[in-house]
């Protein structure tokens, strides 16, 4: 089971989360009560939604991390999972998001963007599964 396998098997099992059909239509995604919060687009690399607001206000945070990718101009970030530790940093993510999300609607972050997967178009595809 890859990484991203284990995190959102463990995050599918949140009481807040449920698995939806993710909007970029590319792997598996979760979606709280007010909308899309991580798409698995990869056995390795998961985005997800945190607000234009919550990545302003913990953005030293968020590119201090190795595994953390920022797209300019996206309110999503995306995790790379390579070691379980990153498994770590997901989860905290994901209750931030939620978090964010509960805060909506907030001057400054206007209308979703797509997720980085299509916003870049550069994040590789494979079996979320591992297989």
């Amino acid at each position: 089971m890859t990484l991203a396998a284990h995190a959102f098997t463990q995050l599918a099992t949140w009481p807040d989360l449920a698995e939806v059909e993710p909007s970029c239509g590319i792997g598996r995604a979760l979606a709280s009560a007010h909308g899309e919060i991580a798409h698995f687009h990869s056995g390795m690399d998961v985005d997800l939604y945190l607000t234009a607001r919550a990545i302003r206000q913990f953005e030293d945070h968020l590119t201090g991390a190795s595994a953390v990718r920022l797209v300019p101009g996206s309110h999503w970030v995306t995790l790379h999972l390579d070691v379980s530790a990153d498994i770590d940093l997901l989860m905290t993510l994901v209750s931030l998001a939620l978090q964010a999300q509960q805060a909506w609607p907030v001057p400054g972050d206007g209308p979703r963007t797509r997720c980085n997967d299509q916003h870049s178009g550069t994040l590789p595809h494979e079996n979320l599964s591992g297989n």
